[in-house]
């Protein structure tokens, strides 16, 4: 997803934060993965799996699902968040509604109709067996309203016209001369959100969705969270302030975190508990993970805003090329991925061996698929 398509299409980025692109680039191929990893795990939620059975791949691969979503879609929020007032100043409010409207709605609506009913028809025939024709198919499809993973897109809709209220009916302007948050600031507020998570996925645990809006509910403490830091970082300018010391301290912070992922194989082992505890519900686990979920979350997101920063703040034409086709790749990439896992569905080999092989496959094949289809006229215009 580039800046130009999810947050502010028409405003100009001056080049010291050229780098959000780039941070974009990482967190659409992190997307890929993250669905390419629950496609060959035994985690649910996607259109095709096929889990692997060796525990020693599982934990490696539970720990990229868990690291990945403590902080990839909460960071997508945020930085849409962070170009967000700018280009409604820029528009005005008829302006920028009617924009995001064309730009996120059309999109939303062409996968909720088109993508994912074609998507689940693929599985439907080839690894189902069902051999009749899509048509047919769309016949007895009864999940029409199925926004998939363009349930993102739907809740930055959903924020962003809250926002437009907050700004032209209570005249919030999110500027408070804030200072920049320092590492224990960061630290201490991943506390208090890892409480807040806590006591939301009591009622919404981890993979409880609103239907048929997609919303994991249990999540969106984060990202609601993440969406406000957004638009504060904006308006105080903390992307640009926050220090090399912070970095380092975050950096650490992220590493111990890291290490203790492994205490939660310890804890369901020797407690022999569910686990399902660690998703939802009035237990210590799921405090525990909570916590720790919000805290290698914003530690890495810190980390990675600093460093991208100082480190990561030039293109290139491929660099400019894929940022511009983030968004398009975010909305096919499922498409992509189960084309891909479906032809090797019949490859006798452990599905570890096929998530290694196809996993660069695919973040490749996703990007080229979505610059193809950059290129129609008429297509470019949205998306």
């Amino acid at each position: 997803m580039t800046t130009q398509n999810t947050t502010s299409p028409d405003v100009k980025q001056p080049n010291q934060l050229v780098y959000i692109n780039n941070i974009k680039i990482l967190l659409t191929i992190l997307v890929i993965l993250h669905h390419t990893f629950i496609a060959y795990s035994t985690s649910d939620g996607w259109y095709y799996t096929e889990p692997t059975t060796i525990f020693g791949v599982l934990i490696p691969v539970k720990m990229f699902i868990s690291v990945n979503q403590s902080f990839f879609m909460g960071f997508f929020f945020m930085l849409a968040a962070y170009f967000t007032d700018s280009s409604f100043t820029k528009k005005g409010t008829f302006k920028f509604i009617t924009d995001r409207l064309i730009r996120l709605g059309i999109p939303l609506v062409f996968y909720s109709l088109v993508i994912s009913p074609f998507t689940s028809y693929l599985v439907y025939y080839f690894a189902k067996g069902h051999h009749i024709t899509f048509l047919q198919y769309l016949s007895g499809y009864d999940t029409w309203i199925d926004v998939g993973v363009m349930w993102f897109v739907l809740a930055l809709l959903v924020f962003t016209f809250i926002f437009v209220i907050a700004k032209t009916v209570f005249k919030i302007s999110f500027e408070n001369t804030l200072p920049v948050p320092t590492s224990r600031n960061i630290l201490l507020f991943a506390l208090i959100l890892g409480l807040v998570s806590f006591a939301a996925r009591i009622v919404f645990p981890i993979g409880w969705v609103l239907k048929p809006f997609g919303f994991q509910l249990g999540h969106f403490p984060q990202y609601i969270a993440f969406f406000i830091i957004g638009l504060l970082a904006s308006k105080n300018n903390w992307f640009q302030q926050l220090s090399e010391k912070t970095r380092k301290r975050l950096t650490l912070s992220s590493w111990l975190c890291l290490a203790f992922f492994l205490v939660f194989f310890v804890i369901r082992l020797t407690v022999k508990m569910p686990v399902e505890w660690y998703s939802g519900g009035f237990h210590w686990q799921q405090l525990l993970y909570a916590i720790w979920e919000q805290w290698i979350g914003l530690s890495i997101l810190t980390v990675l805003l600093i460093k991208g920063r100082t480190k990561w703040n030039k293109s290139t034409p491929l660099l400019a090329k894929l940022s511009r086709y983030s968004f398009a790749t975010y909305i096919f990439h499922p498409v992509v991925i189960v084309v891909f896992t479906l032809a090797v569905r019949n490859w006798p080999v452990d599905p570890a061996l096929k998530l290694l092989v196809v996993s660069p496959l695919l973040v490749v094949g996703s990007f080229v698929f979505a610059g193809l289809l950059v290129a129609i006229p008429g297509v470019k215009k949205i998306i």
